[in-house]
């Protein structure tokens, strides 16, 4: 068994303790649940630096752990900053399961190894991409809460899933909190993406696909952000535009990254 088969495993099981701990029926805040949070967080964590030490890897497999490692850890902070975060465990955790599960299903898909890891603006520029991506993902969980939650209010059936859920109106809290944060963090990536682009080819910004999807993934959590203040628009309409700019997002990071290491290899 290989060493990176090992780490990817560890890294599985270190989520599925706080998922199982999120379903108790009396579920809450104690010191269980923050320590196997910890684990959750440590493991992909490990994954993402012990993988990234010596030489920055591209390829779909990194592009994905790097993804669970920072979004586990924005969740952390999460959960300790905002009081009824911690509710949206049961939703986020499974999905950085599920990621992992693809990450270590796709993790011998060939990649780009560069000689050291990258320096100057592409370093920032890598970090404010991850941060971004991460923020969203979780704003796009607590859109889908939203969503789900509503849902089982105006039917009048709550599911064993919604009662673990935040409220309606705490879920679009944190939503629009997090894409507000997401949109700024966004807007220094694109920045230091153009710095970047600029200093090796001359060219301000290149309309690629990934730069496509980016831009409009911008453009509208910006006009979600400005109806949401303006107009009021919330409830499913916000968590279907949020899930749209996830989608969009998605398609130009990681997507990118499994036509080119998995269909086109």
């Amino acid at each position: 068994m290989s060493q990176n088969l090992i780490l990817s495993l560890s890294a599985l099981l270190s989520l599925v303790p706080v998922i199982v701990v999120s379903h108790r029926e009396s579920n809450n805040r104690d010191v269980l649940y923050w320590a196997l949070l910890a684990v959750a967080v440590a493991g992909p964590l490990a994954w993402a630096v012990v993988q990234t030490a010596n030489a920055w890897r591209t390829g779909l497999s990194t592009t994905l752990w790097v993804t669970i490692a920072a979004s586990m850890v924005i969740f952390a902070a999460i959960t300790v900053l905002v009081p009824h975060a911690w509710r949206l465990t049961c939703l986020v955790v499974p999905y950085m399961l599920a990621l992992g599960l693809l990450a270590t299903v796709w993790q011998q898909a060939p990649g780009q190894t560069l000689a050291a890891a990258p320096e100057g603006w592409i370093q920032i520029h890598i970090f404010m991409s991850v941060a971004t991506y991460a923020l969203v993902t979780i704003a796009a969980l607590a859109g889908l809460a939203a969503f789900l939650q509503e849902k089982a209010l105006k039917s009048k059936r709550p599911t064993s899933l919604t009662r673990l859920l935040p409220s309606v109106a705490d879920c679009e809290e944190l939503m629009v909190r997090l894409l507000i944060l997401g949109e700024v963090v966004l807007a220094l990536g694109l920045a230091t993406g153009m710095a970047t682009q600029y200093r090796e080819t001359g060219v301000l910004l290149t309309f690629d696909h990934k730069t496509v999807l980016t831009v409009t993934s911008f453009v509208v959590i910006g006009w979600l952000l400005i109806a949401h203040f303006h107009s009021g628009v919330r409830g499913r309409l916000a968590a279907r535009l949020v899930l749209l700019a996830y989608l969009l997002m998605t398609l130009g990071y990681p997507g990118v990254k499994f036509v080119t290491d998995v269909l086109v290899s």
